[in-house]
């Protein structure tokens, strides 16, 4: 029971954290790492791969929010335009063009990330410079030229991401890193949430298909449990957060998320230094 307990915690905080700026699998990483040490129940690959498999959770709630511009994207349904707010469309190319980044670098140096930045200090140095990105989107202020997701163009959504290969770095923050990037770009604040959250839904499966494979031989009768808890926390969570930070962003900005991470990291190199 101390496993399922250690899950559904662990799947909570990636509820909760995984679509606000502040980096689920950094908040993960402190959390395992300062009270659970899951890797001492099932070694550290298990762990590890947990920590990406249970955001599957998380893309589930994605993808209920937003399941009609998901339809409309791969043409099995046509949103109108008062449902998109705009004239313009967002494109399935537009999608994948923000996605190329990302995907090569996070193929080229997946081993290299799992075996020397899953750490509490990486994670603090993280949180600290995606702090420091944040902060510089909101003092900017670039003019608005997309104003709602299907405002964005090509070079926007290239942009962000190649912003968003930041993320890779635990800590950083994927929804901090391309709502910033997308921001100084000349995103409104909801037209770069809505991308980032609807870009997170096949980057984040193929993280995830990445690890089954590479860990298929670990998943056995004895661990499925943990991965499961973890799955079905990590999903209540995020679909009960996903809306409401939508409509926190545009009131809040990011610099309150920056502060919190500042002070967070602050706290963690104090801790740990």
């Amino acid at each position: 029971m101390w496993e399922i307990f250690v899950a559904i915690v662990l799947g909570l905080v990636e509820g909760l954290t995984e679509f606000a700026p502040v980096s689920s699998t950094g908040h993960m990483i402190i959390v395992d790492d300062l009270l659970f040490k899951s890797n001492e129940l099932f070694g550290s690959e298990i762990a590890n791969a947990f920590k990406v498999v249970i955001q599957l959770g998380s893309i589930l709630a994605v993808a209920i929010i937003f399941w009609k511009r998901i339809l409309d994207l791969l043409g099995l349904r046509k949103m109108k335009s008062v449902e998109r707010k705009s004239g313009n469309r967002l494109s399935l190319l537009k999608i994948l063009v923000g996605l190329v980044p990302a995907g090569v670098f996070g193929v080229l140096f997946e081993g290299y990330i799992d075996e020397h930045l899953f750490s509490v200090k990486t994670v603090a140095i993280g949180l600290l410079l995606g702090a420091f990105l944040m902060i510089a989107a909101d003092k900017v202020k670039p003019r608005i030229k997309a104003a709602t997701v299907d405002d964005i163009t090509y070079k926007q959504a290239l942009g962000v991401g190649l912003i968003q290969c930041l993320s890779l770095w635990p800590g950083f923050s994927r929804s901090g890193s391309t709502i910033s990037g997308g921001v100084l770009l000349g995103m409104s604040y909801r037209a770069a949430a809505d991308f980032t959250f609807i870009m997170a839904i096949p980057i984040m499966a193929g993280a995830t298909l990445l690890k089954v494979v590479k860990y298929w031989s670990f998943f056995t009768p004895d661990v499925l449990p943990f991965f499961i808890a973890g799955f079905i926390s990590a999903f209540i969570f995020a679909l009960i957060c996903i809306r409401f930070f939508l409509k926190l962003i545009e009131k809040i900005k990011l610099t309150p998320f920056a502060i919190y991470r500042i002070v967070l990291a602050a706290i963690i190199l104090f801790i740990y230094l």
